[in-house]
């Protein structure tokens, strides 16, 4: 089975696999930022959160420990966190689409050529922006009171106080990094040039094809 890639490309769509699997997994992970509540280890990402309070009996806080989504996207305590989350869900989404066709590139012969090769990688970069945008604007939202609770009731925009950021924050601002400066290089050398042979054949084939439908057209 030959590739559509060169020794440099396989080496890009590998690493493009690691990168945008490492970034969308820390995007769905709840581990971005960690703190504490009612004695209860605390963690969030964009749109997850493990361990909350409830209301109990009584109309006592009661702390659930389980991970889970907010109710909606409304729920979500600050417009910061709303639009990291967009932002970041669209980079991670672009990125995987890129994976995957130069996963199929290794796989499948004139898939992928040099040209191709380097708009795939301008897409990764554009995908590599968007969750470091994503990750930018995360530290917008530490002065919601939901973030306020778990942190020592002193955080504030790019300001933690009791909390620090979890590794789920790193890897999803490590891989859009390795993404937009790593396998935006490469893909630059992904794709081979496509063989003189073969182009020929092809402008035969189509003039061929062309000759033929004149032909049919100026018979009576």
């Amino acid at each position: 089975m030959r590739s559509s890639l060169t020794m440099v490309g396989t080496l890009w769509a590998f690493l493009s696999l690691v990168t945008a699997v490492t970034s969308s997994t820390s995007y769905f992970l709840p581990y971005w930022l960690f703190g504490s509540q009612m004695g209860k280890p605390v963690s969030f990402s964009t749109f997850r959160r493990c361990n909350y309070p409830v209301r109990g009996e009584g109309h006592s806080l009661i702390m659930v420990e389980e991970c889970g989504r907010y109710a909606s996207f409304n729920a979500i305590p600050s417009l910061a966190w709303q639009m990291c989350t967009v932002v970041t869900g669209a980079g991670c989404a672009l990125l995987l689409l890129v994976a995957l066709a130069a996963v199929l590139g290794c796989c499948m012969e004139e898939l992928i050529s040099r040209m191709m090769g380097r708009c795939m990688g301008a897409a990764q970069f554009v995908g590599g922006l968007l969750i470091s945008s994503g990750c930018a604007l995360y530290p917008l939202g530490w002065n919601s009171p939901e973030i306020m609770q778990t942190c020592g009731n002193v955080s504030n925009q790019f300001q933690l106080g009791t909390c620090r950021l979890g590794w789920a924050y790193y890897c999803a601002g490590g891989g859009a990094a390795a993404a937009m400066l790593i396998c935006t290089w490469l893909s630059c050398f992904a794709g081979r040039n496509p063989k003189p042979v073969i182009l020929v054949e092809s402008i035969m084939r189509n003039t061929n094809s062309y000759a033929m439908e004149l032909d049919h057209c100026l018979k009576p």
